[in-house]
């Protein structure tokens, strides 16, 4: 049995990717749309012919690196039971650790660690493709670097869930699902919280806004609109990519504006400050807020589902799984599995709920900068920087677009910048 479900894997894996391959590369058409052609979203009036081309390419190949990755991390799951090494795993551990605790931390150490060592090759192509398109500035230390930050910052925010979590099982089989969740919420507004101050310094250097000018202009721009804002926080990020890239986060006291460097070096003051009345509009309308809602309900049906799927696959394939019970910790690769899935399923419509808050960021920065020429030029930037598709194949559009595509952005800011001229005369 255990044979059978790793060959039929595998063979799913080759199909799936084969599919992908020839729909990104051979079938989806992103040419622009007849009406857009001269449009100020045709990246043919702001992109030369070498970086269309290059952006094409660029595309291509991270959209199809996105939709293999995540399956990947399935199969690296299930072969991860279906050859003993979760059951291993747990020997070591209590070979090596006296305390309980211990023989979990030591198992789910292993655990993590051939998960990243059978995902770093995807990973380090994903690094390359970027450096070799320019996009990364980021030296191969530096980026491995932020591979082992990123290795333990997981590793610690996992041992707690893991401890819990099981825990919860072995109390309560029928209801750990529902305390678990009502854990995670305070959990996760904790992590939203702290963010800001303890997890994001590890990675980048953050100092207050060297122009004092800009950062006036900015604070304005928040007082306006009832931001309790009295520093804007630069960080460094030109020594990692070229992309610009700005944004508003944390929650409470810990609220950050934050803009990288690279941002400000690209972008003339009235184009940062149309993107800072976008990010502050986000705050404005709580959208911070909404996308922790949104995730704990999703979080409540999907634990529910993992509670219900895992009594099922458990007893029909617990014997090639090497799992002999749910509450038993050797099977958190399933639940690792099950979880990466659900996200994976609920990609699209996160991303639907992401992208109309976006657009109403959109709407909002007009609204308090009278300003949609800027906005127009600081996404033909975006796009410039960083190789973006301005009219992306539909199940990139789906899977992948938080945001709404270039083509979309431009031409409605390019209809409002219209009637603003319309009206003016």
């Amino acid at each position: 049995m255990a044979r059978k479900l790793g060959f039929y894997s595998v063979l799913l894996f080759i199909v799936y990717g084969l599919f992908f391959y020839w729909y990104l590369f051979y079938f989806a058409d992103s040419k622009l749309p007849f009406e857009f052609q001269g449009t100020a979203a045709d990246p043919a009036t702001f992109l030369n012919t070498r970086e269309l081309a290059l952006s094409d390419e660029y595309s291509k190949l991270k959209n199809f690196m996105f939709f293999i990755s995540t399956p990947l991390e399935w199969l690296i799951y299930l072969f991860i039971l279906l050859f003993g090494f979760s059951k291993a795993f747990r020997k070591w551990g209590e070979d090596s650790g006296k305390y309980k605790i211990i023989q979990k931390a030591i198992y789910l150490f292993w655990l993590n660690l051939m998960a990243y060592i059978a995902t770093f090759p995807l990973s380090y192509i994903g690094h390359k493709v970027s450096t070799d398109y320019h996009i990364s500035t980021q030296s191969f230390p530096s980026w491995m670097k932020d591979e082992l930050i990123d290795f333990w910052v997981n590793y610690v925010i996992m041992f707690v869930i893991f401890i819990v979590l099981y825990w919860l099982m072995n109390k309560s089989k029928k209801r750990w699902w529902l305390y678990a969740w009502l854990l995670s919420v305070p959990f996760t507004l904790f992590l939203t919280f702290i963010q800001p101050v303890i997890i994001d310094p590890l990675y980048n250097n953050f100092t207050a806004l060297s122009d004092k000018q800009l950062e006036e202009k900015i604070l304005a721009l928040a007082k306006e609109s009832n931001i309790p804002a009295e520093h804007v926080f630069e960080v460094n990020m030109s020594d990692k990519t070229n992309a610009l890239n700005a944004y508003v986060t944390g929650i409470g006291s810990n609220s950050r504006i934050v803009l990288w460097d690279t941002t400000t070096k690209e972008l003339k003051d009235n184009e940062i400050l149309f993107v800072m009345a976008h990010e502050m509009a986000h705050y404005v309308e709580k959208h911070i807020y909404y996308g922790i809602a949104l995730s704990l309900v999703l979080s409540f049906f999907g634990l529910y589902f993992i509670y219900k799927l895992m009594n099922v696959l458990v007893s029909k394939w617990g014997d090639a799984l090497k799992i002999s019970r749910v509450e038993d910790y050797q099977s958190f690769p399933l639940i690792l599995l099950l979880i990466s899935m659900l996200l994976f399923a609920v990609n699209p419509l996160t991303n639907i709920v992401s992208r109309y808050e976006e657009k109403r960021a959109d709407n909002y920065a007009v609204q308090l900068t009278s300003d949609p020429e800027a906005g127009i030029t600081t996404f033909q930037k975006l796009a410039k920087t960083g190789l973006s598709e301005v009219n992306p194949p539909f199940l990139v559009k789906v899977f992948r677009y938080s945001h709404p595509t270039m083509l979309e952005r431009i031409s409605v800011l390019e209809e409002k910048s219209i009637l603003q001229k319309n009206s003016e005369n």
